[in-house]
């Protein structure tokens, strides 16, 4: 995971989560293309992600930032972490999301930290159930922060 912040949108935390190596097989070969997998957040309660391809790494990158920047939402946050116990589903992936006391921490892994860094959660207990494909994951995260109420 790689850590950005762009000059004119100082704000925003841009963390890329994983990049992809595609191939497609044609009868002239193989064709090579990246996927890159980015969250984005304000740090104070705004977060977003996207997918995006491309035929080069950095063009992949700088795609799925400019996609996720336009697909941020606002969680409802109470204090430093979310207000109620809920679990996120996408596919296969299971990701439940309790809120904890002040100082606990980020316990969560890899992508689901990613987003809750993003959007400025601080003290929060996640667990990944059943799949532990990071798009599925970092889909089923969103979903359970969507549905959360004030």
């Amino acid at each position: 995971m790689r850590e950005l912040t762009i000059g004119q949108q100082s704000d925003l935390v841009e963390k890329v989560i994983s990049i992809n190596r595609v191939t497609k097989v044609t009868k002239g070969g193989k064709k090579l293309h990246f996927s890159a997998l980015v969250v984005v957040g304000d740090t104070k309660g705004r977060v977003g992600f996207a997918l995006d391809k491309a035929n080069e790494v950095a063009e992949a990158i700088r795609k799925s930032l400019t996609k996720a920047k336009k697909s941020l939402f606002k969680i409802p946050l109470e204090g430093a972490t979310i207000p109620h116990e809920i679990i996120g589903k996408f596919g296969a992936a299971s990701v439940l999301l309790k809120p904890a006391s002040e100082g606990t921490g980020v316990i969560a892994a890899g992508p689901v930290r990613a987003i809750c860094e993003a959007a400025g959660i601080k003290d929060i207990l996640t667990k990944c159930l059943k799949s532990n494909n990071p798009i599925n994951v970092i889909k089923a995260t969103m979903q359970g922060l969507r549905s959360l109420k004030a």
